[in-house]
């Protein structure tokens, strides 16, 4: 149920020095985030609004309490306390898809749409890549600007070249934030992309390298690792049917280490010469999703193994068949919904209530660089547009909890790692983000002249939606993984 609480208690904002070094800490904001485990649908139920709130982190990283300041636990009170009540604290922004080298390709003009914009842009700007020195400067500014955007777990579709993961997953480990990645596999594609293609048994072996390399390497436990790993065919044009298998086959081994898939479905679909034509063409399927599920021979006959599970993420998904929808929510496969990209690259409009109501978690993506926003609010800022813009039946008005819900627990939850992060459940890591208005002039002017005629409830979601809606990176002032303060990569 939704909870509201004001309080005038005055608390010291220093840390204490000493040398006893405390059992937790405690930080002070406005706590706001979706409690439990709902569904985007029930989200408005759970809303959790604490004007004056306290989240008690203890010396591991968990949380133990998230409450009003006053009432705090007497076994905490001796911790110290950091920050102000004119602060707000939300749960750690989740980015289901965005590209590594793409960094510096975000409003790249292609003429065209995404086939257009992928030969004539990005394949020649990923393979500058192959370069160790510049692939290191890319990871360190993504990282950058990830901490600057509060993001603190990201899927991220890898480059092709080793050395330059390697640089994404050591940048990434400095900093604290939480990733998954994986090379950018592609076996086939046009003279552009030439730089980016290996040979099937080639791109097998590297992606074994990786996940021997990289997958839970700071923990060795996937369920609680930071740096995971994924197996990432960029999308079923860029790959040949024996790659799929080979991965089928690769994954049959991997599925089980927790190991993830990430890959593009249903994105463009321009007729005849368009993204979904084409692959459904090539592989002579009678839906996309087919190639992805083992079944990508002649007539949607199985060829391998199926690469969809709790641990698959497909981006976009836009032009899905009801029968794909009921196919990914059968085995838990989620999409990353990235509706400004989409709108970048003419892609259309992924229906919200037909896609949500088959029962798929649908999370966030800022698709960097077809998507020009790093910032998760600013993406779900395009989302409430689209999906209000929908025609007819279609349209839907997202409330705030949905929005935010969107931004944070359906991330984690598409990560498989609900049980870790996504709120401010007790037990879970404290990954979160403080936002200080005063520091985007117009944010705190929306927020200090709100005007409501409902009641409580109506002005906590007014001032949600304003929060989000009118976000901006000068506004976040620290960024939190496990309850230590993400650090900009040297």
């Amino acid at each position: 149920m939704p909870a509201t609480t004001t309080a005038t208690t005055t608390v010291t904002t220093l840390w204490p020095t000493g040398p006893v070094r405390p059992a937790g800490a405690v930080h002070r904001g406005h706590l706001i985030h979706i409690a439990g485990a709902p569904g985007v649908t029930e989200a408005r139920h759970h809303l959790v609004s604490i004007p004056d709130g306290a989240l008690a982190v203890a010396d591991d990283g968990t949380i133990t309490w998230a409450g009003a300041l006053r009432d705090l636990p007497a076994s905490m009170r001796d911790w110290p306390v950091c920050g102000a009540a004119g602060r707000y604290l939300l749960p750690g922004f989740v980015d289901t898809h965005l590209h590594f080298p793409q960094t510096y390709c975000s409003d790249s003009y292609g003429g065209g749409q995404l086939l257009e914009w992928l030969e004539r842009c990005v394949f020649p700007a990923e393979a500058r890549l192959a370069d160790p020195a510049f692939a290191e400067q890319v990871a360190a500014d993504l990282t950058r600007r990830r901490i600057a955007a509060g993001t603190t777990a990201a899927m991220v579709f890898g480059s092709a070249f080793g050395p330059a993961q390697d640089a994404l997953f050591d940048a990434t480990a400095r900093s604290g934030l939480r990733i998954v990645s994986g090379r950018g596999i592609q076996t086939t594609g046009p003279a552009s992309a030439g730089g980016l293609i290996t040979g099937e048994a080639e791109a097998v072996e590297r992606a074994e390298a990786e996940v021997a390399r990289w997958h839970a390497a700071d923990t060795g436990d996937p369920a609680t690792a930071r740096l995971q790993v994924a197996l990432v065919p960029r999308f079923s044009l860029s790959v040949t049917a024996m790659t799929l298998a080979l991965l089928g086959e690769l994954y049959e081994d991997l599925r089980k280490r927790g190991v993830y898939v990430h890959t593009h479905l249903n994105e463009n679909n321009r007729p005849g010469t368009g993204e979904i034509d084409l692959v459904r063409n090539a592989y002579q399927v009678e839906h996309y999703l087919d190639t992805y599920d083992g079944r990508f021979l002649a007539g949607s006959r199985r060829g391998g193994s199926s690469l969809l599970g709790r641990r698959t993420i497909l981006a976009h998904a836009v032009h899905c068949a009801d029968a794909e929808l009921a196919r990914m929510a059968e085995t838990g496969t989620s999409i990353a919904h990235c509706p400004t990209s989409q709108q970048f690259l003419g892609s259309g409009t992924m229906p919200w209530r037909r896609t949500t109501e088959a029962g798929v978690t649908v999370a966030l993506g800022t698709d960097i660089g077809a998507g020009d926003e790093w910032l998760i609010p600013r993406v779900l800022n395009d989302c409430f547009k689209v999906h209000l813009s929908e025609p007819g039946p279609a349209s839907a008005a997202l409330h705030p909890a949905e929005l935010l819900f969107t931004a944070t627990l359906a991330g984690a939850r598409a990560l498989d790692m609900e049980a870790r992060f996504g709120n401010f459940d007790p037990g879970k890591d404290a990954d979160f983000v403080v936002v200080e208005p005063d520091r985007w002039e117009p944010l705190a002017q929306v927020l200090a002249h709100l005007a409501s005629a409902g009641d409580e409830r109506d002005a906590t979601e007014r001032m949600l939606f304003a929060l989000l809606m009118g976000l901006r990176e000068p506004a976040i002032t620290s960024v939190w993984v496990q309850g230590r303060r993400a650090q900009l990569p040297r």
